[in-house]
């Protein structure tokens, strides 16, 4: 009952849907990739005075060229927000789907983040074209955004980071302070927190 509830909130029409869309392009040039990442707010969202149809952002998205797209709503959320199809329907589009969810707000955990990272690098290296999204599209994706230009370059600061992030999303990108310092202290923590791939390396050579 509950899931048919949800698929008819996706089919109402479109003249009730009265929130806008919209995909902001960071481009990666800064740091020596000549692609460009999406950050957008949550396709379909239903919530307070937000009101978006999700079959029809998934086709927005599909018509931009997109072919990857990271979430970092947690599932609850998803259903919060009356899109708990939202993973399924990505992937009955033939988006590939990254899930990496975490707290509205709140940080990830620092070697989360540098899965996330290099799983972003690795659609980087390919020249796919990349969605990243949260709920709103200002904090925790804002902060993966600005994460990644300091991995991808390690010439970037991170006020750097947070201004070319805040150059395409606006002033409110990065919303809380933990987030401010978990950029601001990236580079430090990345030093003692060594990425799967090296782990792995090491258990094999031994």
């Amino acid at each position: 009952m509950g899931p048919s509830e949800f698929d008819s909130s996706d089919e109402e029409p479109t003249e009730v849907e009265v929130t806008q869309f919209e995909v902001s392009w960071l481009s990666l040039e800064p740091v020596q990739y000549a692609v460009i990442l999406g950050i957008s707010p949550l396709p379909g969202c239903k919530f307070k005075d937000i009101r978006r149809n999700l079959l029809q952002n998934i086709e927005e998205i599909r018509e931009l060229g997109i072919q990857d797209v990271f979430v970092f709503c947690t599932l609850a959320e998803l259903k919060m927000y009356r899109v708990p199809t939202l993973l399924q329907e990505y992937s009955k589009q033939d988006v590939v789907v990254h899930h990496y969810p975490f707290l509205d707000g709140n940080v990830p955990q620092m070697d989360e983040c540098l899965r996330v990272l290099e799983d972003l690098k690795t659609c980087m290296d390919n020249s796919r074209r990349t969605l990243i999204h949260c709920y709103g599209g200002l904090g925790r994706s804002c902060l993966i955004a600005a994460c990644l230009l300091m991995h991808l370059n390690e010439s970037v600061t991170s006020q750097e980071a947070i201004s070319l992030v805040r150059a395409v999303r606006g002033p409110g990108a990065i919303q809380t302070i933990k987030q401010y310092n978990f950029i601001n202290e990236f580079r430090e923590n990345v030093t003692t927190c060594p990425s799967s791939s090296d782990e792995n390396n090491r258990a094999l050579s031994r």
